[in-house]
């Protein structure tokens, strides 16, 4: 088989939701964010693990993820980050999934055509992205009467740089769009979490850091990317490697071509100071990475492996983010679906 090998350990994610749970108080639940397919490693999969761990909320960004986690996870609460969209209303009617309010507007399509659905409300206090901003909170509570949302929550813009000035600005301005108003509360993603019980209010909702990313730098690895050898040939000092001739040899060297590439989430960019392991044992790729295939300079190596590994407990998803000038959730979600996938803890 050519196709690289992605191997996900469900026991690494139970983990890691252990011990982000444990920084917060008993009273405090800790959900979990399993949007964008469950960064790009089968939400179905990581939240019928994560349910069996005792986690009973979820979140996700479109009616279409919640659906599938709902599907997994029988009896748990559904949130959907981008709410209620006119188009997705007898889709919520249906599946009884909870809508995060964000606007006037999605507030008027809820009493309109959805009034008898659980909700919850997104506030925005100032990422300037999504969420009711203050004088729309004060129409939006007049026009919802006596009915009361499952949940009031924010997102921190900067959480993962807990000593920004911003941290403190939205707390404050979440706690004071929210002082005296009985609904449950949350503000903290995985970076608010780490910040302490300041930000952690009623619920927690930890994402990246459940999969294994930064700013959890306790977390237990979750993936493993393993790549087969394809080619090794023989390169002549002074020869180059790969398009543009970006790498020329400075001295006789060997090349192995591997295969995968951008197409499998390892982007272009990352090519200069990532490395592949063969067991402890590293190289470096050179040249170029193309669609499919890269290349590593394993002149060095006494033995060329069938296989390197270019994520796994030596390079995390971080480290390849760092290289490329991007950050590890996205290689998360670039991971592409020619990965021959092995679960681990299934």
């Amino acid at each position: 088989m050519t196709a690289a090998t992605l191997t996900i350990d469900l026991d690494a994610i139970r983990a890691n939701w252990r011990a982000l749970d444990a920084l917060s108080a008993n009273r405090v639940e800790t959900a979990a964010v399993v949007k964008a397919f469950g960064y790009g490693l089968d939400s179905a999969r990581v939240a019928g693990a994560l349910a069996s761990e005792g986690t009973n909320t979820f979140f996700v960004a479109t009616v279409e993820e919640g659906a599938r986690v709902q599907a997994a996870a029988p009896g748990a609460d559904v949130f959907v980050f981008t709410g209620l969209m006119q188009a997705d209303v007898a889709d919520y009617l249906e599946t009884g999934l909870i809508p995060l309010l964000n606007s006037p507007e999605q507030t008027e399509n809820f009493l309109r055509e959805a009034p008898d659905l659980r909700f919850g409300i997104q506030l925005d206090t100032g990422m300037n992205r999504l969420g009711l901003e203050a004088d729309e909170l004060l129409r939006a509570r007049a026009l919802l009467g006596d009915a009361t949302p499952s949940l009031v929550m924010s997102h921190l813009a900067c959480a993962d740089e807990p000593d920004h000035p911003q941290n403190a600005s939205q707390l404050a301005e979440f706690q004071r769009l929210t002082q005296g108003w009985d609904v449950r509360r949350s503000l903290a993603a995985t970076g608010g979490t780490l910040m302490g019980a300041g930000y952690h209010f009623d619920l927690c909702r930890p994402g990246v850091g459940l999969y294994g990313g930064l700013p959890f730098a306790e977390a237990k690895p979750v993936v493993k990317v393993s790549i087969p050898t394809v080619q090794v040939r023989d390169v002549h000092l002074g020869e180059s490697v790969g398009y543009s001739a970006a790498w020329v040899a400075t001295r006789p060297s060997r090349i192995a071509t591997l295969a995968a590439g951008y197409a499998d989430g390892l982007i272009r960019a990352m090519g200069k100071g990532v490395k592949v392991w063969a067991g402890d044992q590293s190289v470096p790729v050179v040249g170029r990475v193309s669609m499919d295939l890269l290349t590593v300079d394993v002149t060095d190596l006494l033995e060329v492996p069938e296989a390197f590994d270019i994520l796994g407990p030596h390079q995390s998803v971080d480290d390849l983010g760092d290289a490329a000038g991007t950050i590890g959730y996205e290689i998360l979600t670039s991971l592409g679906g020619r990965y021959k996938r092995e679960y681990l803890g299934a």
